[in-house]
């Protein structure tokens, strides 16, 4: 009995010394192969190098240029001046900008990772400047990265619709509303905690919405892209795979003609960019198909599942549970990795008590994602407090009060399915 789990126990002592996340899952499936003995080995590299056959998984590569593209056409200044326009005038405005300009970028990067990098260099020294906590700065630009990982395109939606066999574009408009509720809970925690600072707006008032209006007319060819890849995905004119290739012609496009700001000699380093986050994911990807063939060959998933059915046959109370369970294990396992290793095994007990998968793919992805700023192995507060260097004990401090409203928002998504499903069903129909 035992023995079926020694891959599992083996991934989480690599995992906590330190080991590489890929790494750890591709040693962990390599010694199930090796203890069992009588599977081939040769299997182990089929399933590594089937991992890549797969035409939904193209889309990767192709979002993250795009991502690559936009920024080195230099759109973020422009999204900046839209968001100043906007908010400029809040307490705590500096703060404000930065999670409405994460809302802005999530519809482009596509990274959360990307997103925290950019956000915590433009805007944590104008804040610190400003004389916001440093740690303060730190957690907002890592809180409002999360964001870039509901709006669409979004890498762990895609990732999730791949593994569980769900329509990607029902994903990615079930993920626009929670987007916006986790900017707007940001915001308002935002506006309590500056107004008790003293964290103060750049401008006595607001700017008026001639002001606005121009901004987003230099921002919107920028904004459009998300829009362009809803409409086209809607309509059938293209699929979530081939929208991702048609977005890098139109990033080029807009970068080249609209903004021309984009140069032919920017294109070695975007090339190098997107190599490097492309293959740091498809090498999780791949070593996680492996992993699941030791889960499948050993039955895992349907032994954890009928062992949650004996806890409860509601799928509400599954739900919190399922939760509860992730935002344990998202304190000691990075979210992508935990995407790909549960995701198989969630998928077939929700499917017995008719959770909609679409639904519980929002709800996971929420989830994981707010592991990103959770101490102590929080990829998003590992990347803000260095760039700021904040101290991992002044970090937890300031990241509790975001951290318990984005728990409120996830409760909310997890109670109450048609704030993710209303808009899906409203563009795509109700599905039978």
């Amino acid at each position: 009995m035992w023995a079926d789990w020694l891959p599992g126990i083996l991934m989480l002592v690599l995992f906590a010394l330190g080991t590489p996340i890929s790494f750890a899952i591709a040693i962990s499936a390599l010694s199930f192969f090796l203890i069992d003995g009588e599977i081939p080995l040769k299997i182990f590299a089929q399933k590594i190098v089937s991992a890549t056959d797969s035409y939904p998984l193209l889309s990767i590569p192709f979002f993250v240029l795009a991502g690559a593209i936009m920024n080195k056409a230099g759109i973020t200044h422009r999204l900046l001046a839209l968001a100043d326009a906007m908010v400029g005038h809040m307490t705590g405005a500096l703060a404000q900008m930065c999670t409405v300009l994460a809302t802005l970028l999530g519809g482009l990067t596509a990274s959360s990772s990307a997103d925290a990098a950019m956000l915590a260099k433009v805007l944590g020294p104008q804040m610190v400047r400003s004389n916001y906590s440093p740690a303060f700065a730190a957690v907002i630009t890592s809180s409002a990265s999360i964001i870039a990982s509901l709006i669409p395109p979004s890498i762990g939606l895609i990732i999730y619709g791949y593994i569980a066999d769900v329509s990607v574009g029902r994903l990615f408009i079930g993920g626009v509303i929670p987007g916006l509720l986790l900017a707007a809970s940001l915001m308002v925690v935002t506006w309590f905690i500056s107004k008790r600072r003293g964290y103060l707006p750049v401008r006595n008032e607001f700017i008026g919405y001639a002001a606005v209006g121009i901004a987003f007319r230099e921002a919107l060819w920028a904004l459009s892209i998300p829009v362009f890849i809803i409409v086209g995905i809607r309509y059938g004119i293209f699929t979530p795979t081939e929208a991702g290739a048609i977005t890098v012609l139109y990033t080029i496009c807009v970068g080249l003609f609209a903004y021309r700001t984009l140069h032919w000699r920017h294109l070695p380093k975007i090339l190098k960019e997107t190599a490097l986050d492309t293959s740091s994911v498809m090498l999780m990807i791949c070593a996680a198909a492996a992993f699941g063939f030791y889960l499948a060959w050993e039955r895992i998933p349907p032994q954890m599942a009928g062992w949650m059915l004996t806890l409860t046959k509601d799928p509400l109370a599954l739900l919190l549970i399922i939760n509860v369970m992730l935002i344990i294990l998202g304190t000691a396992i990075e979210g992508t990795s935990a995407l790909i290793i549960l995701t198989p095994v969630f998928v077939p007990l929700l499917l017995k008590l008719n959770v909609d998968l679409v639904h519980f793919g929002v709800v996971l992805i929420t989830n994981l994602t707010i592991a990103g700023i959770t101490p102590p192995v929080g990829q998003l507060m590992f990347i803000s407090s260095q760039v700021m260097r904040v101290p991992m004990e002044d970090y937890a401090v300031e990241v509790l009060p975001f951290l318990g409203a984005m728990l409120v928002v996830l409760l909310l998504l997890t109670v109450f399915p048609q704030i993710t499903l209303w808009l899906p069903d409203l563009v795509f129909g109700v599905q039978p």
